[in-house]
């Protein structure tokens, strides 16, 4: 008997290219744009190693694991970097004043409509300026990006916004208390220390679900993703700022109050697009945020990432400096109309582990 395979035919499949092709094409339309608004600005772009000593310390994101062998075979222990982060403020500390990547980056554990094991990072950095610049960049650049492809909405799966509107800023806490009824400073030390009970209580008489073992941490995700982004970029850009100082281990403190970070997230059509930083230059305290990162990574996942030693090092003589990384092929999905991230890859890597 012969069945029918519902296996869905290869991104290389005449047809699926051909379906595949005005996203690709309005890809590259949208990088070419985004260069020219780098120039104009006086940016460098900048290309990075992909191998890292260490791919990053932040306890829930997961790297590729792989080893370098010398010429005789010994083995040494190196990452597919999940950002171009630690190389780009190396270049900051070096003397570069405003710099731009387009990076492949590497994230583990992660595939889905809006995921893929390995994509396209956009970073820029801007050394003696605040991280609000940033947020000016991101409001020109989606307006660039759905100029370039002929539209005048972003969308994705039904949701609709106006790159060319005015942005709502909104910060974390008065998000929480807008969609979740939650003081969520209260529970939040003026030493930026947490206080699970507090946020607890609060979350049950919202109605919400607390596990025993839940951290301070996993209370305040479990708001954020359930409660607070499915409102977020609708009709109009969200720029979600000052995150609790415990959730940005690589923003410094707010000047007007030290509970909260210099950092920001932009959201359209729910989706996020981009985490912005001014960023920390205190090595002593990022290896203390670090040490605490890597402490709930092993106690969530059993598993740790060194730190980056020479990372550390250029800190300590790098600039004040804001930086942020964007999802390139997110912002191309939403100003292209495609529903998965997949369709906007020029060669989207096989699916696995099924």
């Amino acid at each position: 008997m012969n069945l029918t395979s519902t296996k869905a035919s290869p991104w290389w499949t005449p047809s699926v290219h051909s379906d595949r092709r005005p996203f690709l094409i309005g890809r590259n339309a949208i990088q070419a744009a985004l260069r020219g608004y780098f120039a104009r600005e006086d940016f460098v772009e900048v290309d990075t190693a992909t191998l890292q000593i260490s791919p990053g310390n932040e306890a829930h994101l997961h790297a590729f694991a792989t080893e370098a062998l010398t010429t005789d075979g010994q083995a040494a222990a190196f990452y597919l970097h999940t950002s171009p982060e630690f190389a780009c403020k190396k270049l900051l500390a070096a003397g570069e004043q405003r710099i731009a990547c387009f990076a492949h980056v590497y994230r583990n554990r992660e595939r889905g409509p809006l995921h893929h094991p390995e994509f396209t990072m956009l970073e820029w950095y801007r050394a003696g300026e605040s991280y609000e610049s940033l947020m000016m960049d991101c409001v020109r650049m989606l307006a660039l990006a759905a100029e370039t492809v002929k539209t005048a909405k972003l969308t994705y799966r039904g949701a609709e916004c106006d790159p060319f509107a005015g942005p709502e800023r909104l910060s974390v806490a008065e998000a929480f208390g807008r969609h979740a009824g939650i003081d969520l400073l209260a529970s939040v030390g003026a030493d930026g220390s947490t206080d699970r009970e507090h946020l607890a209580a609060e979350m049950r008489r919202a109605g919400m679900r607390v596990a025993d073992d839940d951290h301070w941490a996993d209370l305040f995700s479990r708001v954020l993703v359930e409660k607070v982004e499915p409102h977020l970029g609708f009709g109009r850009v969200t720029i979600l700022d000052e995150y609790p100082v415990s959730e940005a281990a690589l923003a410094r403190p707010s000047a007007g109050d030290r509970r909260v970070a210099e950092r920001f997230e932009l959201y359209a059509c729910g989706v996020e697009l981009a985490n912005g930083f001014g960023e920390l230059t205190d090595a002593a305290e990022q290896r203390r945020r670090f040490q605490i990162e890597m402490a709930e990574k092993m106690r969530v996942y059993g598993e740790t990432y060194p730190l980056d030693e020479d990372f550390l090092a250029a800190l300590s003589v790098m600039p004040e400096a804001s930086g942020i990384a964007l999802g390139f092929d997110r912002l191309v999905m939403l100003a292209t109309g495609a529903s998965r991230i997949d369709q906007v890859l020029w060669a989207p890597v096989a699916e696995y582990g099924r």
